[in-house]
């Protein structure tokens, strides 16, 4: 509690009323941090196994790569370059992420008949590895925008769990006490003021009960 605290009636609603925006908003960020922690098991999971398959695919390739600088007029690369990259966009727990979707290939301009046979297989496994490569390009965005969501949120959570709701719950505390002190002060000086009262008027109807003889003396005398 750095900052002064003023120990009122006003201050326990308005501090009573924050925590219980505290209270509310921390279930949702532990909800959130809960949703990308698991959607970022399931893209690393997902990840694993398309370098899994991008590595068994290089190594179908393996036999074409001594001879694939040797075909004339055909540049293999390029027919299995992809031209576009089609992803779409979708929400995870607030945060927008690409998602992958298809990749685009030129048409092939060689002649079939003048090339060997294996070019066709080297640019379908070619292709395959590139394909697989860009969605393992969008896993990796998806997975970097998730983290650094994640790295934004925990330390809210903890924040929120360790200092905010402790603080307030301090702070409400602290304010109850001064204020029942304050109660306690004031029935007690009620107390004393009435006996007070209550004393003054004993000795006033003391007073009137010893002029009451002096009176009637008085009478009698004339």
């Amino acid at each position: 509690m750095a900052k002064k605290i003023r120990l009122t009636r006003p201050e326990l609603k308005r501090q009573r009323d924050m925590l219980q925006r505290f209270g509310r908003y921390l279930p949702m960020l532990k909800l959130k941090q809960q949703q990308l922690q698991m959607t970022i098991r399931d893209v690393k999971a997902k990840l694993a196994k398309l370098v899994a398959a991008i590595e068994q695919a290089m190594g179908q390739l393996d036999p074409y790569r001594p001879v694939m600088a040797d075909v004339a007029g055909v540049d293999v690369q390029a027919l299995a370059k992809p031209m576009e990259v089609v992803t779409t966009r979708t929400n995870i727990a607030g945060v927008s992420i690409p998602v992958y979707e298809d990749a685009t290939f030129p048409e092939p301009d060689y002649s079939l008949f003048a090339t060997p046979a294996w070019v066709d297989s080297a640019i379908a496994d070619l292709k395959e590895i590139n394909r697989r490569s860009a969605e393992r390009d969008v896993i990796d965005e998806q997975s970097r925008l998730l983290n650094r969501e994640l790295t934004k949120i925990i330390p809210r959570v903890n924040r929120f769990e360790k200092v905010k709701l402790p603080e307030g719950r301090e702070i409400i505390r602290v304010i109850r006490i001064k204020l029942g002190d304050e109660m306690t002060a004031a029935v007690g000086r009620g107390k004393i003021a009435k006996a007070k009262i209550a004393e003054r008027s004993t000795d006033f109807d003391r007073l009137d009960q010893d002029a009451q003889p002096k009176a009637e003396e008085g009478a009698e005398g004339t």
